[in-house]
């Protein structure tokens, strides 16, 4: 049995998976179907990388009308002189400009996991680990969603990170309201967590409170400390003169009394726990109304920051981490490059309109690079303003961009560069860049599923789409850990589809020392990941993974057949001693016949069809959604028809890029009708039942294909004899993240 081919999967779609005549006619630049009217100006170019910009100027209409694109910032040089050079915060000496922020992968559930996950990030070359809130730590003012005190590990994780050299600090978050910055949540760390609620008496409490975890923190081995001052915690509440609206002396009425109580923080944390313990302080450098429509005269602009920082630096704060203050779309205070998020989508806000950042943010934000480095300017006022070292974070990631950022350490804008998703993806990413291998860098593809995600069964979980440890080491389907298992008995092992799952597959076999050769039907492995940077644009780095895992096969030594097709008698012939079959899923089909005004067209082939201007995609899915935001950027109309309920809409998406591309999507005009289906194709229209019962006819110049893919099991079905695991799609259809992961598990268990 052969590849699937004209059959697009879910992870193909999104990574890979299959083989299609389409990627050819890509690089052909033959997309005269949905090739925009005009070449976008030279000013406004997308930021692809280089091997995509050719094909970005024929294809593409720049969607950047408010916020033109550059792709000049993925320079690479081999000087990171600035990078790897020393910086001194409070009593911590840093051997380079590298610090991971204070995010994790919900780890804390599992003591082996959370140590050995940020042990790995000293092992790869951080020299300071901040380590997230977690845990019930204020006596007064009981958080029953947080683990106590004595249930996290502190000692074990200490102790892990000082044996690799490094120092370990400790984020105090005070977040008792939220994520609307609006509301109370009685369920949060306080009943009373706004400035006005909280009594004098309250805030006593919250000062001494926070003294106390600090100090119990150094007992346990900590260095520093960092007081969550940003987003909607407690600090910034009183920061804000939209939410304070206290008439004592913590009131808005002067810089010091909107700073007092961080500063006595500051000043008890110091003397409870010595001049050498660290504290640093995380502020919002800038803030801006980004979800609901409505008045942002009130949040605090980077003047009013800049003297609260020089408040904060007299009270004795050895460092500031600066970052994004956006009023409720939490993620974007360290992940800004959710505004570009999405196919034609810039500045995009939570209800739908976009943002021009030369006029929204105080124009004082960096938009040309899809929200890399998007802070560097601010960063630099404060670093103007105060003494001690700052840092910031906005997908702060030298491997894509490492002569941007080196230039922005030497030129002073900013000391240090505080990262998380980088080194989740990749813990070993500072060493290997240090050594020049930003080749085997594991790219972070900016899909957010890191952050408080769901599964198929609508679970919250998170995890990293590369990296499939995340969530898993220490667990029963990786009860290992991040280390490999060694293998017992070295196996020929045949792997069978060179998408992501399968060189997933391939490589970890081969780490683990199995003799391994990878099929692919196509001329290269990779699938359709150009393919799928076409459709859903530069942000998700695509052609990044693509490119990662390729050299990855390289480097572990995996044996590499292009160009040949795989059936169960090839299977026989060759006989392996294991086969991971990692062909795809199958797409089902409406079987509709088109009409001389109506073309139907699977999914893929919409690109290199000729399409009007009315479109009619079938299915809600992420590969159904992408499609819109390529189609609709280019001009077109579209009209969205599912059999799926409204919150099954872009399923396998991250959650937090459902939030800005639906409204996005339903602003720009896209009807969705769910619960739905096509009842006849006419000329020039479609006729469609919804839930209703009533039919209702559509102008229609073309009909796309895009319904759930199923599952394809035959080749492993009819592979006998030998070990076989089918992985990814062709198992169990669900996006990228889970393909991966399925072929790393299957290859463990070799």
């Amino acid at each position: 049995m052969a590849h699937v081919g004209s059959s697009l999967t879910r992870r193909g779609f999104l990574t890979g998976a299959a083989a299609t005549a389409a990627g050819g006619l890509l690089a052909g630049g033959m997309l005269a179907g949905c090739a925009p009217q005009e070449k976008a100006p030279a000013d406004q170019k997308g930021a692809a990388g280089a091997s995509e910009a050719d094909l970005s100027a024929e294809v593409r209409q720049a969607p950047s009308k408010l916020n033109p694109q550059s792709d000049d910032y993925r320079g690479n040089t081999t000087d990171l002189a600035t990078l790897f050079s020393g910086v001194r915060i409070g009593s911590l000496e840093l051997s380079n400009r590298m610090v991971k922020s204070a995010a994790g992968s919900d780890t804390q559930g599992n003591e082996d996991e959370i140590v050995a996950y940020y042990r790995s990030f000293a092992q790869g070359g951080i020299d300071l680990v901040w380590m997230e809130d977690c845990a019930d730590k204020y006596e007064h003012f009981p958080n029953t969603r947080a683990q106590s005190m004595d249930k996290v590990p502190f000692e074990r994780i200490a102790d892990a990170i000082h044996e690799e050299g490094a120092y370990v600090g400790y984020q105090i978050s005070c977040m008792g309201i939220a994520f609307s910055g609006t509301q109370k949540d009685s369920s949060g760390q306080f009943a009373s967590a706004v400035a006005g609620d909280l009594t004098r008496e309250e805030i006593g409490l919250v000062v001494a409170d926070t003294v106390s975890a600090a100090k119990t923190l150094k007992d346990k081995g900590f260095d520093a400390v960092e007081i969550n001052a940003a987003g909607n915690n407690l600090g910034q509440s009183f920061f804000s003169r939209m939410r304070n609206h206290r008439d004592d002396e913590y009131g808005p009425q002067s810089f010091e009394n909107r700073a007092r109580l961080v500063c006595e923080m500051i000043q008890g944390i110091k003397e409870a726990c010595g001049s050498d313990f660290a504290v640093q302080v995380l502020i919002n450098g800038i803030e801006e109304n980004d979800q609901a429509l409505g008045d942002s005269s009130l949040m605090t602009t980077v003047e009013e920051n800049l003297e609260i920082a020089k408040m904060l630096e007299a009270a004795g704060a050895d460092s500031l981490h600066v970052r994004l203050g956006p009023l409720g779309m939490h993620v974007c205070q360290f992940a800004s490059d959710l505004y570009f998020t999405g196919y034609g989508i810039d500045g995009t806000t939570a209800y739908g309109t976009q943002f021009d950042f030369s006029r929204h943010w105080q124009g004082k934000l960096i938009s040309e690079y899809s929200g890399c480095g998007m802070m560097l300017d601010v960063a630099r006022e404060f670093k103007d303003a105060v003494s001690i070292p700052v840092g910031t974070v906005t997908y702060m990631d030298p491997a894509h961009a490492p002569d941007l950022f080196e230039a922005a350490l030497a030129e002073g804008k900013v000391d240090f560069l505080l990262m998380n998703r980088p080194l989740t993806v990749d813990p070993q990413y500072a060493n290997k860049l240090k050594e020049g291998r930003i080749d085997e860098i594991a790219p972070c593809t900016r899909c957010l599923h890191c952050h408080f995600d769901y599964d198929e069964e609508g679970n919250t979980y998170e995890h990293c789409r590369v990296n499939a440890c995340t969530q898993r080491a220490f667990r029963d389907d990786m009860p290992e850990g991040f280390d490999l298992p060694p293998v017992g008995t070295v196996k020929n092992v045949m792997v069978v589809g060179g998408g992501p799952a399968g060189m997933e597959a391939a490589r970890i076999a081969a780490l683990r020392g199995h003799n391994v050769t990878l099929y692919e039907k196509n001329g290269a492995v990779g699938g359709l990941l150009d393919f799928a940077s076409t459709v859903k644009g530069p942000h998700e780095n695509l052609s990044d993974l693509r490119s990662y895992l390729a050299r990855q096969l390289e480097v572990a030594g995996v044996d590499v057949v292009t160009g040949t097709e795989v059936d169960a008698s090839f299977i026989a012939d060759q006989k392996p001693d294991a086969a991971i079959i990692a062909v795809g899923g199958v797409r089902d089909t409406l079987e509709l016949s088109e009409t001389t005004g109506t073309k139907v067209i699977p999914l893929p082939d919409f690109l290199t069809a000729e399409i009007g201007s009315e479109v009619t995609i079938v299915g809600s899915n992420a590969q159904a959604v992408d499609a819109a935001l390529y189609l609709m950027a280019q001009g077109k109309h579209v009209t969205m028809v599912t059999p799926d309920s409204m919150d099954q809409f872009d399923k396998g998406q991250s959650n937090w890029v459902k939030t800005f591309v639906k409204p996005m999507l339903l602003a720009r005009g896209m009807r969705i009708w769910p619960h739905a289906e096509i009842v006849s194709v006419g000329d020039g229209e479609v006729t469609i039942a919804g839930e209703t019962g009533a039919e209702i006819t559509l102008s229609c110049d073309a009909v796309i294909e895009a319904m759930d893919m199923l599952p394809n099991p035959s080749l492993g079905e009819e592979t006998s004899g030998i070990e076989v695991h089918v992985v990814g799609d062709a198992a169990k259809p669900w996006n990228i993240a889970e393909a991966i992961a399925a072929g790393n598990l299957a290859a463990r268990a070799l």
